[in-house]
């Protein structure tokens, strides 16, 4: 399963008011696991920056001077996500911005829904924990998720960020690689953290049948074989006849 945790930042709130986004930050998961195929992109909005906005991710007018447009890297950014399951926070937001994009570069026979399976960690988070905080901040807090050297937003920082939120909100393992200590050291996986069986929990306690649950255990065997006219495939695994 191919999954894209995407993230984007923009020059403002709307694309219905001719906001634009300028950057794009994309961190691939391949059956949940980090294969480092990401894709990240500044972007040339051809439009003035909210001053909000550049509070929230720093990102400015004149870093974005001589970057490309959407139309420059539409073709490559819709071949990376083409097919996958995008998983983003607040999808609506993020999906609505790169739709406008793909509108305005004339490809609006081919929208986000069109190409990609849509996982809103938001919508999910909110059923997993109603009445809480559920922004970014507050999920890192929640599954320890170390987010310190986040001081500002950016997309690709925060896809990273997300995809260990992710992972760890579906029961995965977070950013765990067993080859190497480089993906560890990437994404604030502690080695040291993990838990071994051996040595630091009691021997799992063992409760065997009684006879009486073992004699009732037999008679449905016999009823099923009896059923099936010859032995019960439990019956065949333990004779090692199958």
């Amino acid at each position: 399963m191919r999954q894209i945790v995407l993230d984007t930042e923009t020059t403002g709130l709307d694309p219905s008011d001719g906001h634009r986004i300028i950057e794009i930050g994309c961190v691939e998961l391949a059956d949940r696991r980090l294969t480092g195929n990401n894709f990240h992109q500044y972007l040339q909005p051809d439009r003035e920056i909210d001053a909000g906005a550049i509070e929230v991710h720093g990102i400015t007018n004149e870093f974005l001077a001589d970057k490309p447009r959407f139309a420059d890297v539409i073709d490559d950014f819709v071949a990376y996500i083409d097919g996958a399951e995008l998983v983003i926070h607040n999808a609506p937001f993020d999906v609505g911005f790169i739709n406008h994009e793909l509108k305005l570069c004339a490809r609006g026979d081919s929208l986000v829904a069109d190409l990609c399976r849509v996982l809103d960690t938001l919508a999910l988070a909110r059923r997993m924990h109603p009445g809480q905080k559920n922004n970014l901040d507050a999920l890192c807090r929640r599954y320890d998720i170390d987010n310190t050297h986040r001081d500002l937003h950016g997309a690709l920082l925060d896809a990273e960020i997300l995809a260990d939120v992710y992972l760890a909100m579906t029961g995965g393992q977070v950013a765990l690689s067993l080859g190497s200590g480089s993906d560890d050291a990437a994404h604030g996986a502690d080695a040291g953290a993990i838990r071994r069986l051996s040595g630091d929990r009691a021997p799992l306690r063992v409760i065997r049948a009684t006879d009486e649950e073992l004699a009732e255990h037999q008679a449905r065997l016999d009823a099923i074989a009896g059923a099936a006219g010859g032995q019960s495939v439990w019956e065949r695994i333990q004779s090692g006849s199958d």
